[in-house]
């Protein structure tokens, strides 16, 4: 993810290395914290590998450059937001660096909607998602809570963003499971 993220803020445009150690902190840094020894090595990677280019900035003074991204980094890219892997969709840190750069790759935001529609649960009873309801303790009950009210949002938004209406609604059916379909209350 870090160098989709780097990519990604590099395909914004030209950024010196603090700079982008920055940008990539403020958008992982909350859960995951960007150290120089991990941005650093990643950079080294990807120029090694033609994805992005290094090129010495003299008005910033020595041993200061700017990175900018090559066509064929554009294109990796590219590659990475449209066919990210199953963790990259279903874990939501991960997912919020591929949603950074996501802007015109709707198909990805419509494998994140099938996800978040399919019942899921932390926990089970043998193989069925168990609802909040059915939890006695009151802190897995919350997170099963808490999991249900971001899926419901992040459905919502889903929806209005790729132009769907929400599915038509079974009334037999609640939304107990963190990632169920949206049930109007009664």
């Amino acid at each position: 993810m870090l160098e989709l993220a780097i990519l990604g803020f590099l395909a914004e445009s030209p950024l010196p290395g603090h700079e982008l150690r920055r940008r990539v902190t403020q958008l992982t840094g909350y859960t995951r914290p960007v150290s120089d020894g991990s941005l650093y090595p990643a950079i080294n990677r990807l120029t090694k590998a033609g994805l992005i280019e290094r090129r010495a900035d003299p008005a910033a003074g020595a041993a200061r450059y700017v990175l900018s991204l090559t066509a064929a980094g554009r294109a990796e890219m590219l590659q990475r937001l449209r066919k990210p892997a199953d963790h990259e969709i279903t874990d939501f840190t991960r997912f919020y660096v591929v949603l950074a750069f996501l802007s015109h790759l709707p198909d990805v935001l419509r494998r994140r909607l099938e996800f978040l529609e399919e019942p899921a649960s932390f926990f089970y009873d043998n193989e069925r998602p168990l609802r909040a309801e059915e939890i006695a303790d009151p802190y897995r009950r919350g997170m099963l809570l808490t999991a249900r009210a971001t899926s419901r949002a992040e459905r919502t938004w889903l929806r209005e963003t790729l132009g769907e209406e929400p599915p038509a609604l079974d009334t037999t059916v609640t939304d107990s499971d963190p990632h169920a379909p949206a049930v109007p209350a009664s």
